[in-house]
């Protein structure tokens, strides 16, 4: 197990009278590439003192033509961005998890987080990324979902904006095989493990 720990300080905030801290530093983001039951990619932003989670099965896009589905799972820690390893089979999660992406991010527009908790409550959330493979403007906009097919987490899409950024003919799922942290492969990371 690796903990990739030098990228982020996570306890540099700063706490007010607020139920949202003022930032003493940009928010993360991570994205990890994880071979569980079936290989998805956890796409991760820094709200509210917790990491918001989405599985995303084909993991993201840069072509703001596609739309990518992204299941919201359970909030996760700040300490669980550093993590490359391998998690044991029977264990929740049980599998291989790679540093696809990482960096920082902020809402788009200068919103601050405040705006984008409240984005989130409403079903939308517009957001730009700085990070080493993921970069620009993003969305993640929830899904509708009838009455009946309501209980669970919601579902969301996630899209690249159209921006300087953006990429139509790359597959940056493709074209990135390794970790950000390591080098590594997922093979690679799942022997070390």
């Amino acid at each position: 197990m690796l903990l990739f720990s030098s990228v982020f300080s996570v306890s540099s905030v700063v706490q007010t009278n607020s139920t949202v801290p003022t930032r003493a530093h940009p928010l993360c983001f991570v994205v990890q590439k994880h071979d569980a039951s079936s290989l998805h990619f956890d796409f991760r932003l820094e709200m509210g003192g917790v990491m918001k989670s989405w599985a995303v099965p084909k993991g993201p896009s840069l072509d703001p033509a596609v739309k990518r589905l992204a299941m919201e799972v359970e909030d996760h820690p700040i300490s669980y961005n550093a993590f490359e390893g391998t998690i044991p089979a029977r264990q929740y999660g049980g599998g291989t998890v790679m540093l696809w992406d990482l960096g920082t991010y902020g809402g788009a527009d200068g919103l601050d987080e405040r705006a984008l908790l409240r984005g989130h409550a409403a079903g939308r959330i517009d957001f730009v990324l700085d990070g080493v493979r993921l970069r620009g403007a993003w969305t993640l906009v929830r899904m509708q979902r009838a009455p009946e097919r309501r209980a669970g987490k919601p579902q969301w899409l996630l899209m690249k904006r159209d921006d300087e950024h953006a990429a139509r003919d790359v597959d940056v799922v493709a074209e990135h095989m390794t970790s950000v942290a390591t080098g590594r492969t997922m093979r690679e990371i799942a022997a070390a493990t």
